[in-house]
């Protein structure tokens, strides 16, 4: 079978985009690097990263998309076992680790940078309503019905990532006991909520929600 251009490009840049993954692990390059710095460290070109990213902040939201992508399939399979709370706390937890922070601080950047030019990374912004979506089945499997599940999930993503820019931002202020307060305001949340490293239903819950994963993220 022959490949077409388009299709060949694509692999090529799925292989780039994999070493680049392999090199920097969970952490993101600084924006205050070049893509030069990038190529040496990944032992490419910066011809290569420039013709399949077109710029640093390319490279940074494909790299961002693919990370988060593959966060939210450890988030995802863990949320199977646990609720709406759970996985909030869960997905707290997994961004403000010490060693996301070059993660965080580049998703920031990149977000700023799309608020200016969205038809330059669109296929970013596309990614962003991942968590969201994966919350909202939560909601609904829990008996919220689509719009109200879908408005918990829409907050609570919101508001976690609010919470996250000021962690950047002022390290510290924050813990997960405010994601636990932001979560008894939702509308129509029954679900728990957490002290430590257990979860306790709220009162209006009815039941227990089960112990959370401990697998950190």
């Amino acid at each position: 079978m022959i490949l077409s251009t388009t299709e060949r490009k694509g692999d090529a840049r799925e292989r780039l985009l994999a070493r680049l993954l392999d090199t920097f692990d969970e952490a993101l390059p600084s924006p205050e690097v070049s893509l030069r710095e990038i190529a040496a460290r990944t032992e490419t070109s910066h011809a290569l990263l420039r013709y399949h990213f077109g710029s640093l902040p390319g490279v940074l939201a494909a790299m961002l998309k693919a990370q988060r992508s593959r966060d939210n399939e450890a988030l995802f399979a863990a949320a199977q076992q646990g609720t709406f709370t759970d996985l909030v706390g869960a997905i707290w937890r997994t961004y403000t680790r010490p060693e996301q922070l070059s993660r965080v601080r580049g998703f920031f950047h990149v977000v700023g940078l799309a608020a200016y030019r969205p038809e330059d990374f669109r296929e970013f912004i596309d990614s962003l309503d991942d968590l969201t979506k994966m919350l909202a089945s939560l909601a609904e499997r829990e008996g919220h019905d689509t719009g109200e599940a879908l408005t918990m999930a829409t907050v609570a993503v919101a508001a976690v990532r609010g919470l996250l820019l000021q962690e950047v931002l002022t390290p510290g202020v924050h813990s997960e006991d405010t994601v636990d307060l932001i979560l008894r305001m939702l509308p129509g949340n029954a679900a728990g909520v957490h002290s430590g490293d257990e979860v306790r239903p709220h009162p209006q819950a009815g039941r227990p929600a089960p112990a959370r994963d401990s697998h950190g993220a």
